[in-house]
Order: structure tokens, then C-alpha cells, then sequence
């Protein structure tokens, strides 16, 4: 089962394609700017019954002649497989395509990633037919940001930092930056970062931290997290103008018909409520649909 940090991963690249260049840059590695970018069919089964797909599929086209594809892969532990999967990816999307491609493995703990990062060789020692070298980003070359004007410069960068560093001790102060800097961005980019570093820190302890966070500002979190805490303030609103209208017509309200009102968090409920607050004669008939 493709876990939840292993989605985000690899949709934070297909967001933000261009990041990928900028983390290696960082890293020496030259890769040029895209100026256009194509999501590719991640489906490389062939004729025989043996399903193989690569997470996120790519191609980046960087200028004249300078084209090549990125196949992006989540790797959340070590698999002694997956080199092999790997080799026949790279070989089978050159044959293909006809581009030259380029594996990206990212992971979020130090010893994967240094496994990943091993050049795999196929065939005997005396003569090997085919090397493989994977790019790989984890804990130990992605940057630290901790600075919340460095990570608003680059929101899908720092996303990656956060998910990436999301099991380091002090990952409360990663996505305390990235925390601020998503409110300098239009909700739905803030919306969709956001819901990408939640999934990315999966059960790791750093998750809550990202929900107290989030919690501030719900406004753009689509967490399953947030959702409910959302609904809860809206069912709170909605009690509060049942209340209201009452009081505004007169209407004596017992404590025990305000506390049942109050803790009322069917929204569909509250909403019958209102309309009946509208009409009835004592407090008590907002209930009398429901008790007869």
C-alpha cells in the first residue's frame, strides 16, 4: 500500500517541477531552469501480465535540444528490489521516449537515502552491461530552512525541507517557517502546500506540530484535521444565531434547551433549529419534530 508521505513526495515535483533544479543546484549540479514541462503516462506495463509504474513521470524541456525526463520515485525504506525496477524504468523510457532520463529517489530518513544513492552495476564484474545512478534527496542534502523569508522565496523548496527533515528533532522550527510563509501566498497554493506537507509527515511526531500550527489558520487547510475543526466552528456559529433569534424575539430560553443547543454539532440539525426559531412560540418547540 503507497502510503501517505510517499505520495506527497513525489506530487510536491509535480507541483513545482522547477524545484528539482533548484535543490541541485544548491548541491553543485547545474540542472537548467525549465521553460516547459509536460506530465508524462506513468504506466510503463508492457504486453506481459507485470505491472510497473514510476511514481511521477516528467518531461522537462529546459531549451533547444536540451530536453530530458525526470522519473521521481518515493523511497521510504530500503528494497533490495527496487535497484531493479529502477534499471528497467530508465531503460525502458529511453527506449521509448527516446530522451535521456534521469531517476530522482527522495527519501525522508539518512540511511535509505544513502542506500538509495549507491550506483547499482548490472552484469559480471569482468564486463558490467549497465550502471545506474540515481539522484537521491533526503535529510542529508536537502537544506535546512528555517527562515520564514528564505521559505516564502520558495514555498514548494521549503515544503520539501519540512517533509523531507520531518523526523529531525527540531522539525517544529522548519514547519514553524513554513507555517508563516504560506500566508504570504494566494489560498489555493497555501491550500495545496499545506495539505502536501501534512501527508508528507504521515504518523511522524512532527505532524502534530503541523496541525497545532495549521490550527491558527484554517483558512486554507484542507486536513482531515481541519475539516473537523472547521465544522466545529460552524455548528458553534449556527447555535449562536439560534440563540440570538430567539433572544431577539422574546423568547425565554432554560438552561437546559441553551446547553442543548450549544452542544449540538449535527449541522444539519442546527440548521432545522433555525429554521424553526424563526416561528415557534417557546424554546422547547424546536425540539418537538425531533421527540415526536
Amino acid at each position: 500500500m503507497v502510503s501517505s508521505s510517499h505520495e506527497a513526495m513525489h506530487r510536491i515535483f509535480q507541483e513545482d517541477p522547477g524545484v528539482f533544479a533548484r535543490t541541485f543546484r544548491t548541491l553543485g549540479l547545474p540542472f537548467p531552469e525549465p521553460v516547459a514541462v509536460s506530465l508524462m503516462p506513468t504506466d510503463l506495463t508492457e504486453t506481459k501480465p507485470l505491472e510497473r509504474r514510476v511514481d511521477t513521470l516528467l518531461r522537462i524541456d529546459a531549451g533547444r535540444n536540451d530536453s530530458y525526463l525526470l522519473a521521481v520515485e518515493a523511497q521510504g525504506k530500503k528494497d533490495r528490489d527496487k535497484p531493479g525496477s529502477w534499471a528497467y524504468y530508465v531503460a525502458h523510457l529511453y527506449a521509448k521516449y527516446r530522451l535521456p532520463p534521469v531517476l530522482l529517489v527522495t527519501c525522508q530518513d539518512r540511511s535509505t537515502a544513502e542506500w538509495a544513492a549507491g550506483t547499482v552495476t548490472i552484469g559480471p564484474a569482468v564486463w558490467p552491461t549497465l550502471s545506474l545512478r540515481p539522484l537521491v534527496l533526503g535529510p542529508h542534502n536537502v537544506p535546512v530552512i528555517t527562515d520564514p523569508d528564505v521559505a516564502a522565496r520558495d514555498i514548494p523548496l521549503a515544503t520539501l525541507s519540512a517533509v523531507t527533515h520531518g523526523k529531525d528533532p527540531n522539525a517544529g522550527v522548519i514547519l514553524k517557517a513554513l507555517a508563516a510563509a504560506l500566508q504570504t501566498v494566494d489560498d489555493d497554493t497555501a491550500m495545496i502546500f499545506a495539505e502536501l506537507t501534512e501527508l508528507g509527515l504521515g504518523a511522524a511526531p512532527a505532524a502534530k506540530i503541523w496541525r497545532d500550527l495549521m490550527s491558527v489558520d484554517l483558512s486554507f487547510f484542507r486536513s482531515e484535521t481541519s475539516q473537523r475543526l472547521r465544522s466545529e466552528g460552524r455548528a458553534e456559529g449556527r447555535a449562536e444565531d439560534i440563540l440570538r433569534i430567539l433572544s431577539k424575539r422574546g423568547i425565554a430560553v432554560p438552561e437546559q434547551v441553551r446547553e442543548r443547543i450549544a452542544s449540538c454539532a449535527d449541522l444539519d440539525v442546527l440548521g432545522e433549529w433555525f429554521d424553526r426559531s424563526l416561528t415557534v412560540e417557546a424554546a422547547e418547540d424546536l425540539f418537538a419534530a425531533d421527540e415526536g
